[in-house]
């Protein structure tokens, strides 16, 4: 309405439908969530507290790390806030991880700790520690990654080297501020947490979509249209997806979510000109010029055939690899799903 502020956890339109749940829709939600737990897609007790447990002394091994690296740089003349973060992002911050899934997680320095020094000093410390084993580095990725089991847990760690001296102890990493005079892949390897603070950001019910991306997850893998790598939508466009429809239905039950995800995406308009984003594209932020995708401005973004953005600065299409038959493919099993809710 004009004047009136749109609520941001309802999208770029605002709902389509406000309804709240009527008690068939909690009963149907109720057995599409036995159904879940029947599929074993949640981590039990112990090992959510192993997890944090082995993120905690992950974060410890961090900050040594960088305290290290930092007084042998200046010769132990600089009185500086010696400590980074970790974050983590992907499935198990989405809070939808199950059990055996490895833990993507993010270590942010300051400048004076380069991406050269966590492929060397911060890599021996990690092969030396014995809880640390099947460690793989891959600095030549396109976003550079150390892989391994900590404890048994597999991780997946990035670095991003931040522009400032000491890394502020209060770190709001969706602030677009921080990529302010840093390198691509560090702007890459920040860009996988912004994006999944942002998606938890925008939702109007986080447990309701984490329900439904388990169940839209559940499904896509079941269906054989799961992964980036084969031309189908990967674990980030899932999400997005997900939670562009839980915009679009406010309020309502997670197995109504899931009906209304397959009717959306069996109608939906799949080409450049009608992207699934879920806030306003920003051209720029604080004066960056990050290339941000644009249908209008490159030809390669207009060939996209089903774009579905990223909501942190630079917004990208997280979908480039689908082509045409990958998209029929999708589309027929849209429609699928679509009967198979409506008989319920």
């Amino acid at each position: 309405m004009e004047g009136k502020l749109r609520n941001p956890k309802h999208g770029i339109t605002g709902p389509l439908s406000a309804a709240k749940p009527t008690e068939i829709d909690i009963q149907f939600t109720k057995a599409l969530e036995e159904e879940l737990h029947k599929h074993n897609l949640y981590e039990d007790e112990s090992m959510s507290q192993k997890r944090q447990s082995v993120l905690g002394r992950l974060t410890d091994l961090v900050n040594e790390w960088i305290s290290e690296t930092l007084e042998k740089k200046s010769g132990g003349s600089l009185l500086l806030h010696r400590k980074g973060h970790v974050f983590t992002f992907g499935s198990y911050r989405l809070g939808v991880h199950g059990k055996g899934a490895d833990c993507d997680t993010l270590c942010v320095g300051p400048r004076g700790v380069t991406r050269d020094d966590f492929f060397s000093t911060m890599l021996e410390k990690l092969q030396n520690h014995p809880l640390v084993t099947d460690i793989q580095a891959v600095p030549d990725a396109y976003v550079p990654v150390i892989k391994m089991k900590f404890d048994g847990i597999e991780i997946d760690l990035l670095y991003a080297q931040l522009a400032y001296a000491e890394v502020p102890e209060k770190f709001d990493i969706t602030d677009a501020i921080h990529l302010k005079n840093i390198d691509e892949k560090s702007v890459l390897s920040l860009n996988g947490c912004r994006v999944t603070d942002m998606i938890l950001q925008l939702v109007p019910n986080v447990d309701t979509f984490r329900t439904v991306l388990r169940a839209i997850k559940l499904w896509s893998k079941r269906r054989g249209i799961y992964g980036n790598v084969y031309g189908y939508l990967g674990g980030v466009s899932w999400a997005l997806l997900a939670a562009r429809i839980c915009q679009f239905f406010p309020n309502a039950a997670p197995g109504v979510v899931v009906n209304r995800f397959f009717l959306v995406c069996t109608r939906w308009i799949w080409n450049a000109s009608n992207p699934v984003k879920l806030n306003e594209i920003k051209d720029s932020e604080y004066g960056l010029t990050h290339k941000v995708w644009n249908p209008s401005i490159y030809p390669r973004d207009a060939l996209h055939l089903m774009p579905i953005i990223t909501p942190a600065y630079p917004a990208m299409n997280s979908t480039y690899n689908v082509s045409e038959s990958t998209k029929s493919v999708m589309v027929e099993e849209f429609k699928r799903g679509l009967d198979i809710t409506m008989a319920f």
